[in-house]
């Protein structure tokens, strides 16, 4: 018999070490390990961060084995491994209620259980009885699940538990949106069971997501069925989320250790080197002791000063715990994976050398690794003073089978027994590598021949939806669907993924599906339910977005195609040529560089070899066959009457997708010739066919919310509108003189009454077929909408035409027409809803940015601390804007473009936490009302007709801080003139760009601004509005003659206005300065007001709030006091404390009266550095700017000033000059708040040597 070599030495010893810790605790019936002797539950994390040192152990034993009892030995720890996983699935299984509902409420009381009973698999306490929902538990068994099946063990039995991992896919997909408890069970820091978004949850999932994407679950003995999807778009929404966090943790905390285990092994979730680096340096430098690390700063858990009695923690107590933290020699172990993970041999051995030191070590020779060291009750004084002073003791589970666990694999590696690569098979310690540029392929598609023959006079080829096939083109919602049956398991009660939109990663692949391919359009092109997608300038905007975020995000191996459909809307509107924006954008595609990215355009076809190719078999065969086996046996002939093929069966019922795919598979594909039918009989069957065919396909379609069902089918049938109900609206190709019939209504008639004198509803609905307005028709149905609501029948044509049908012709005329208050205005009656705001108000969230809806003061300015449905968010939305349509249809675009600029800017939202979505409408019209120099009724009616490309501009530019202008175009168009606004960004010289550049580009400024100024009423002021200014003068010509709207609609005036049309006539909007207009007039004062309303402070001014805090007893803002306490219960670093103070200076309603108590605070915060133990009791701040208010009033008095030029604001007292004025120089703002506070502070300050605490 061979001798032991000496690794075969080392590694029984190894084993045996092993063996006494972990493997002897392990039930030999469901495999789980307890957590100690004395807690008999299992807990998810525990035990798989504990079966990881057996895994290795296996595998050592399998690279270097002397012997056959050796292979014999990784054998036996393998299937120890396996036992333990599938025990984790079995308490899984049994909760699989809790998974199908959590995938959509994300409620903690629907969450799996965080720990399971260790002999029965079963829960052990209530739902509500401890912080169950811990996504990175979930995550972590997922992650070494794919990382066992890759290394070659058999986890996964059935094709039903590939069923269960797919749902738990599910159940983590949305990890960046998900409050949960943290992988220290208690969420936020105070213990209280309040959920916090937690950066280790949240990169957990990101990791398991990417391990198991495409991973097939039955090893290399898989086929189709047993591969698992993950959706791209869900992993880049944890990435931006948690790139944003980082190095915070979370909410309440800082720092913490935890995140260790995502910046390095097992996760390595994040792929910016720079941010792994700062993250690891904020942890070792914050939280680093003499025996392992803190958890996080001012943790109580298992100091002296914790109360064992209570669970909880009051907010002041937690400043007793301040340098007497636990230090945990788990964190040691990290770090020691980490050095083997980079290669610094260094910072292995330092971490090494630091945990021999403090290990138990046993009689028998093994080394343990405690739970925590805790500072002796006796010392703690001594410890608060000169922190890490103490010789501390070791508390806790000893060993913790976590720390002892990872402090094996790390012998384990650095011996050399493993490589780094062995246990990590996927590669994840990868992630940080550059990846190389990626090229975006654009292939662009015409909705018809006539628009393929527009694009070709341009210069530009193109193919159309039916030149491509073999591929089939289909909208994202097809998508949508297709992926909601992924996972689906009527036996186990799995109804497969929510319903959810699939971002620009996901529509940017190939897809095999029952053998045929498929290729999807962007999501933001099917905009079905609201009117963004009117906008061709919002389109190209949009599209520009999408290619910056592919090039900076795609992982996938293959490059990224976007199919970009070219249809009708995106035509000038007499149909002859192509929007000008959208052309310029194609040119721009063309020569291969656009927003950022590298671009290449072309077919289809051409791109099939080097794009990405999903296949995704599970439409493929669950059910009684599948389509692809049936497809030769239909042809023409045979499908005369329920010739479909309708395979997929769900549950016993016709499933509408696979029906629609069915169809689409059958009758899409172009068939051979036959020959011709005799007579006509034959022909005209044949058309009838076609016709039932096309018709049963576009029924199945709209089943599937598929609304522009032309664009995807290459069939002419359906090329003609829908039939108009016959409201009377302008056609532009009649003659003018034809357009505005003799009305019949005598001109003093009024609004129509009955005999009571109530309104003549029916009578009102007949005037709609007599007017020529657009504005008219929509005052007159807002009217019934109000009084009959939205399902009256007008009978207007016969039975059927309700409110809501003459609505919806009318918002359509009004979107071909670019009437972007009115679409606005009737959007909002219909309760169009953006389909993704719940999703753009999570990711807002999730960017740890709160939202507050409708204008200051509180009540009415609601606050959204946490995602909500979207019912309740729109309700959330209509009540904050007091019922008023425009402001709640305002604040849905507002949040929606918000969403769209932090996903691919965040650093235009640093430094603020809250977005206050009513105070940037007041912003925008205010910004409006004094560049126009118009009042704010007008402002307000301006901002309602920008499109939604200028909106956002508009928003762009007051996130950004830079000073821009909004000035009049003006043009001759006919005898129409017509000013437009346009927005542009002022230089360093206070020139526009475009006085710079000249003349040029003054005259592309004209042409491009949209919005003219038409006179839709002789006797209102002007009002932008966008349709035809020459029909338009027109029409108000014929109505002075007719006098309808002045005089026979008295909408204004009936009932004190209960009938008018709602604008936004909430807003205050503040008047301009009076005085002389120079460049630079008002730019401080507007500076002042955005950066309030945005509530943007210098950077570190809450950390100096903090500081200034602990000297004083309170900060007082107009009454609301922030007492020092705050600064016992959190740190200075914490968002959470950020937030706390913004929501005392959000009491503020005036957002530049705001903006100079946060310059008085910051000037108070520069006697937080000089050494004086206190500076009193409470500080009123309002007092300071007062006070600096009073010197500056008197100065300027004293140099001659006159007094309406000192003209100071009513609501405030403050001198509005003061607002205008530079923060620096004589007369600065700063000046006098320095003199404010040394004036203030100096009766404060301690006269004699007693100071009182």
């Amino acid at each position: 018999m061979r001798s032991r070599s000496n690794s075969g030495v080392k590694l029984d010893n190894y084993a045996r070490m092993v063996h006494q810790t972990i493997l002897r605790h392990q039930d030999p019936v469901t495999g789980l390990l307890p957590g100690s002797p004395d807690q008999p539950h299992a807990w998810v994390r525990d035990n798989v961060y504990s079966i990881l040192s057996v895994w290795a152990l296996s595998l050592a034993y399998r690279k270097n084995a002397d012997r056959d009892e050796d292979k014999a030995k990784a054998y036996e720890l393998e299937q120890s491994v396996v036992k333990l996983m599938r025990g984790i699935l079995q308490c899984i299984m049994r909760q699989l209620d809790k998974v199908e509902k959590f995938k959509y409420s994300r409620s903690t009381s629907d969450s799996l259980h965080a720990k399971y009973s260790t002999m029965t698999c079963a829960t052990v306490v209530g739902d509500d009885q401890w912080g169950h929902l811990q996504v990175d538990a979930t995550s972590l068994f997922l992650l070494f699940l794919a990382q066992m099946t890759a290394s070659g063990l058999h986890i996964i039995y059935t094709q039903d538990e590939v069923d269960v991992v797919q749902n738990l896919m599910f159940y983590i997909e949305a990890a960046y949106k998900v409050a949960d408890y943290g992988m220290w069970e208690r969420g936020d820091k105070t213990n209280q069971g309040i959920t916090e978004i937690n950066a280790s949850s949240i990169g957990m999932a990101k990791a398991a997501l990417e391990a198991l994407d495409d991973l097939n679950l039955f090893g290399a003995k898989g086929g189709p069925g047993s591969v698992v999807h993950a959706l791209a778009d869900d992993i880049q929404h944890c990435q931006s989320i948690l790139t944003s966090m980082l190095p915070r943790a979370s909410i309440s905390k800082e720092v913490d250790a935890g995140v260790l285990a995502i910046i390095s092994y097992p996760a390595f979730a994040v792929e910016d080197m720079g941010i792994v680096n700062m993250t690891k340096e904020e942890i070792i430098s914050k939280l680093q002791g003499r025996y392992g690390c803190c958890r996080f700063l001012r943790d109580g858990h298992k100091t002296p000063k914790e109360d064992p009695n209570r669970l909880y923690y009051e907010s002041a107590e937690l400043k007793l715990f301040e340098n007497i933290e636990c230090e945990w020699p788990l964190f040691w172990t990290y770090l020691i994976l980490d050095g083997i993970f980079i290669n610094s041999p260094e910072q292995v051995q330092e971490y090494q050398e630091a945990l021999e030191g403090i290990l138990i070590k046993q009689k028998d020779g093994i080394r343990l690794v405690p739970e925590l060291y805790s500072v002796p009750p006796e010392k703690v004084e001594e410890e608060c003073v000169n922190p890490h002073s103490v010789e501390r003791i070791p508390m806790g589970k000893c060993p913790l089978k976590w720390g002892q666990s990872l402090y094996i694999l790390g012998n384990l590696l650095s011996e050399g027994f493993l490589a780094p690569g062995e246990i990590d098979p996927l590669n994840r310690r990868f992630s940080t590598i550059l990846k190389p540029d990626v090229v975006v392929q654009v292939s662009v598609l015409a909705e018809s021949e006539e628009i393929k023959e527009l694009l070709l006079k341009n210069s530009i080829d193109v193919e159309t939806v039916a030149d491509i096939h073999p591929i089939h083109v289909q909208p994202s919602r097809v998508l949508s669907h297709i992926y909601a049956r992924l996972g689906r398991n009527p036996r186990l009660g799995l109804t497969g993924r929510p319903y959810r939109r699939i971002g620009v990663l996901g529509t940017s692949k190939f897809y095999i599906i029952r053998n045929t391919m498929f290729t999807f359009t962007p999501e933001f092109i099917d905009h079905q339910q609201f009117y963004l997608a009117l906008d061709n300038k919002m389109i190209v905007e949009m599209l520009r977005t999408e290619i910056a975020y592919l090039s900076s995000r795609w992982r996938m191996t293959g490059r990224p195609t976007v199919t970009f459909p070219i249809s009708q809307s995106m035509l000038t509107e007499d149909h002859s040529d192509l929007d000008p924006a959208v052309l310029a954008t194609l040119k721009k595609l063309q020569d291969g560089y656009y927003g950022g990215a590298r671009i290449q355009t072309g077919k289809l076809s051409e791109f099939l070899t080097t794009s990405c190719c999903a296949h995704l078999s599970f439409l493929d065969g669950k059910g009684s066959g599948s389509m692809s086996r049936h497809e030769e046996a239909y042809d023409d002939d045979e499908l005369d009457g329920d010739g479909y093929v309708h395979e997929l069966r769900c549950d016993d019922e016709a499933d509408d997708l696979a029906q629609y795919l069915d169809h689409l598979l059958a009758h899409a594909a172009p068939k051979k010739a036959k020959q011709p039918a005799a007579g006509g009989l034959g022909r005209f069957k044949a058309v009838a066919t076609k016709t039932k065919e096309m018709v049963t396909l576009k029924n199945k379609a709209q089943n599937l919310d598929v609304h522009d069902v032309n664009m995807y089918l290459s069939n002419k049938l359906f090329r003609s509108r829908q039939p108009s109900l016959n409201l009377n609206l302008p056609d532009k190709s009649v003659p003018e003189e034809t357009q505005v019939p003799e009305l019949s209504v005598p001109t003093d008639s009024g609004i129509p009454r009955d005999a009571s004198g109530a309104i003549d509803h029916s009578a009102l609905a007949l005037l709609l077929k007599d007017m020529q307005s657009l504005q008219d028709q929509a005052d007159i149905l807002h009217i019934l909408f109000k009084d009959k609501g939205m399902d009256w029948d007008t009978r207007l044509h016969g039975k059927g035409t309700t409110v809501r049908s003459l609505l919806t012709v009318l918002y359509e005329k009004a979107g071909e027409l670019k009437h972007w208050s009115l679409i606005r205005m009737i959007s909002g009656m219909l309760k169009k809803k953006v389909e993704e705001l719940d999703s753009a108000c999570s990711d807002l969230l999730a960017h740890q940015k709160h939202l507050t809806v409708g204008l200051p003061p509180e009540p009415r300015e609601k606050t959204i601390t946490a995602p909500i449905p979207p019912d309740q968010l729109s309700a959330l939305i209509d009540e904050a804007s007091d019922n008023n349509i425009s402001v709640a249809i305002l604040t849905q675009e507002i949040m929606v473009y918000l969403a769209m600029s932090i996903r691919t800017q965040p650093s235009l939202f640093s430094e603020m936490f809250r977005l206050r979505i009513g105070l940037i409408i007041q912003v925008m019209a205010t910004e409006l009302a004094q560049s126009l120099n118009c009042s704010g009724e007008e402002a307000t009616e301006s901002l309602m007709s920008l499109s939604p490309s200028e909106l956002k501009n508009l928003l762009h530019h007051i996130l950004s801080g830079k000073e821009f202008g909004v000035q009049r175009s003006v043009r001759e168009l006919d005898d129409g003139v017509s000013p437009a606004i346009s927005i542009h960004q002022i230089g360093y010289a206070g020139t526009t760009k475009s006085e710079r550049a000249g003349i040029s580009k003054l005259k592309s400024d004209m042409k491009m601004a949209e919005h003219r100024l038409s006179l839709t009423d002789p006797f209102k002021e002007p009002r932008l509005s966008l349709t035809d200014p020459v029909t338009e003068l027109d029409q108000s010509l014929a109505f002075r003659r007719k006098s309808i709207r002045s005089q026979s609609l008295e909408i204004e005036n009936i009932e004190s206005g209960r009938y008018r049309l709602p604008s936004i006539e909430s807003l205050d909007i503040p008047e301009s300065i009076p005085g002389v207009k120079d460049t630079r007039h008002g730019q401080w004062l507007r500076r002042r007001r955005l950066d309030g309303a945005l509530n943007r402070v210098p950077v570190g001014f809450y950390q100096k709030v903090w500081k200034i805090l602990q000297k004083c007893h309170g900060l007082s803002i107009e009454g609301f006091v922030l007492p020092s306490s705050t600064t016992r219960e959190m740190t200075p670093g914490e968002i959470k404390f950020s937030v706390h103070v913004e929501t005392v200076l959000n009491r503020v309603p005036q957002p530049e009266y705001r903006q100079l108590l946060v310059e008085a605070i910051l000037v108070l915060t520069m006697l937080a550095d000089v050494d004086i133990p206190n500076i009193g009791s409470i500080i009123h701040v309002e007092k300071i700017v007062h006070q600096a208010n009073d010197m500056f009033y008197k100065d300027q008095r004293d140099l001659g000033a006159e007094e309406h030029i000192l003209e100071k604001d009513p609501a405030t007292g403050v001198c509005k000059l003061l607002y205008d004025s530079a923060p620096s120089g004589r007369f600065g703002s700063m000046t006098y708040l320095t003199k404010a506070v040394a004036v203030y502070v100096q009766d404060f300050l301690p006269s004699g040597s007693c100071a009182v605490q």
